[in-house]
């Protein structure tokens, strides 16, 4: 059986089924590139899994360029998974292979494999690098919350590979190569054991905040088309407190809802390309209200199926879904009225305004007004005509992009994107009694973290999955945490200790029966 498992193995490995001895040297750099390699695509994985929340930036990204929608970010997981898991097996038969002290012959597809694989790596960070900087910051944000089951997910590692290192270490010859054998691995132990000092979570503390408030973005984007009513029903279905939109300028100067702006505005979300023939490029003061409530906002959605949710939705809910178009501002105010919900939405045009009279930010202010909706239910976000728009609408709660404008103003509600601010820095501005929105957050890791850290509330795509959530992924207390990291340091320590202990006297036993065997060759026959 254990012969049928050697070959097993080695013809997994080398494509081989036949030992063959090669020069171990190279065979061992080979080892080298493979774990260098594995490393890299386990970390790839990580950073493609946290950036998961952004998603939707990198397809929208692609649809701008190529003015068609794929799920590329969905494509990029999958390649990534099969590449970590492959190295990962790979690896994990290396390290068989060196534990039964079967040669290290890493066959040549497998080693083309590798550089395609750490290619595809580097093209990836690369282009993460160029185009997307500002994720490494969540990258840099989710250690807080992944941190310290990484630590224990590295001591359990650490544990297991110590069998190989102890091997190695018995089998070495001279003395110098046992002395560096053990102190490599002590200084790996010691920061593995010891990183928990370094670790700082908000979500290891003794005082829990209240649960964020949810604001929809778009509405309900992942349970309906964004930005129509159907969206914005779904969304109060979540108990949102407020709507989050973009609202537009029409030819005719009456607001209405679009995200996207600029030439080809409605390609993406409507079927303007069949009903305006020759009108696809256009710009949003080209089309009346009118026109525009003629289009559907809603079968792409179901076509496309963006959040690859459209299956979770009932037969009469896609039909729905099927047949949206394009609201105007004034429908949504008298469904936010009407709810009792707040609105909060970017102008993205306003900055072309000649003066405030002829500007997005004047009629949309007027169409507020008209609404009747209580003025403290609109939390104005455009900084354009800020100070004009307080003149005639005293009530607005004023929201700001950054923390400079909003101290000059006096103000007290920040909306910011959720890596702009640290855990330190949003429970300063609470203590201050600023209100802090963050956006946009999708994952509930990411959720749970913005929570530990104080948050007032988040805008999100997801507002049906976090309004489920009646408490953090995890939370735990200081002493709590420290009790499992000693545990866990200690428990591991003591399995080193012995895997050692046992090792050494199964060579010494070894080393004794082979010298009885020379000393009586005849005996031992």
């Amino acid at each position: 059986m254990f012969s049928i498992c050697r070959t097993f193995l080695r013809g997994i490995y080398s494509c081989q089924w036949n030992s063959q001895n090669r020069t171990q040297n190279r065979a061992c750099c080979w080892f080298s590139f493979l774990s260098f390699v594995s490393i890299l695509a386990l970390s790839w994985m990580y950073v493609c899994f946290i950036a998961f929340n952004d998603h939707d930036d990198v397809n929208w990204l692609a649809f701008k360029t190529l003015k068609k929608w794929v799920s590329w970010y969905m494509i990029v997981m999958v390649v990534s998974a099969v590449l970590a898991i492959y190295c990962l097996l790979l690896l994990v038969f290396g390290l068989l292979h060196l534990a039964i002290r079967e040669p290290l012959n890493l066959h040549c597809l497998h080693k083309v494999f590798l550089f395609l694989g750490l290619l595809t790596v580097t093209f990836g960070t690369a282009g993460i690098c160029i185009k997307w900087k500002e994720e490494w910051k969540t990258v840099y944000m989710s250690f807080q919350a992944t941190a310290p089951f990484l630590q224990l997910g590295a001591v359990v590692a650490l544990t297991l590979i110590s069998w190989l290192v102890f091997q190695s270490y018995h089998r070495a010859k001279t003395a110098a190569c046992k002395v560096l054998i053990m102190m490599t691995f002590l200084v790996v132990s010691a920061a593995v054991f010891l990183c928990p000092l370094a670790i700082c979570s908000p979500c290891i503390t003794n005082n829990l905040p209240p649960k964020p408030a949810l604001i929809g973005h778009r509405g309900a984007p992942m349970m309906a088309p964004e930005n129509t009513m159907m969206s914005f029903r779904k969304s109060i279905e979540c108990d949102v407190v407020a709507f989050e939109t973009d609202v537009q300028l029409s030819k005719d100067k009456k607001p209405f809802l679009m995200h996207d702006n600029g030439s080809s505005f409605l390609l993406r979300t409507t079927d303007v390309k069949d009903k305006f023939l020759g009108r696809d490029g256009d710009v949003n003061t080209n089309f009346t209200l009118e026109e525009l409530q003629t289009l559907n906002a809603g079968e792409w959605f179901v076509r496309t199926d963006p959040f690859q949710s459209v299956a979770s939705l009932s037969k009469e809910e896609k039909m729905e879904a099927n047949y949206q178009t394009v609201p105007s501002l004034y429908e949504v105010l008298v469904m936010a009225k009407k709810h009792n919900v707040s609105l909060i939405f970017d102008l993205k045009n306003d900055e072309n305004s000649t003066g405030f009279q002829n500007s997005d930010s004047y009629y949309t202010t007027e169409t507020i007004k008209k609404s009747d909706i209580s003025q403290d239910k609109i939390w104005w976000l455009p900084s354009e005509f800020r100070h004009e728009v307080r003149n005639i609408a005293p009530g607005f709660k004023q929201v700001y992009n950054n923390e400079q404008d909003m101290n000059a103003d006096g103000g007290s509600f920040l909306n910011m994107k959720y890596s702009s601010l640290n855990a330190h820095e949003i429970s300063e501005l609470r203590k201050k009694n600023v209100s802090v929105n963050l956006w946009v957050v999708n994952e509930p890791w990411l959720f749970s973290l913005l929570w530990c850290s104080g948050a007032s509330s988040v805008t999100t795509n997801a507002c049906h999955i976090l309004k489920n959530m009646s408490k953090p992924d995890w939370h735990l207390k200081p002493n709590i945490y420290m009790g499992i990291w000693i545990s866990a340091d200690v428990i591991s320590l003591l399995l080193m200790c012995g895997l050692f202990i046992w090792q050494r006297r199964r060579k010494s036993h070894v080393f004794r029966q082979n010298t009885s065997e020379r000393s009586f060759p005849l005996l031992s026959r």
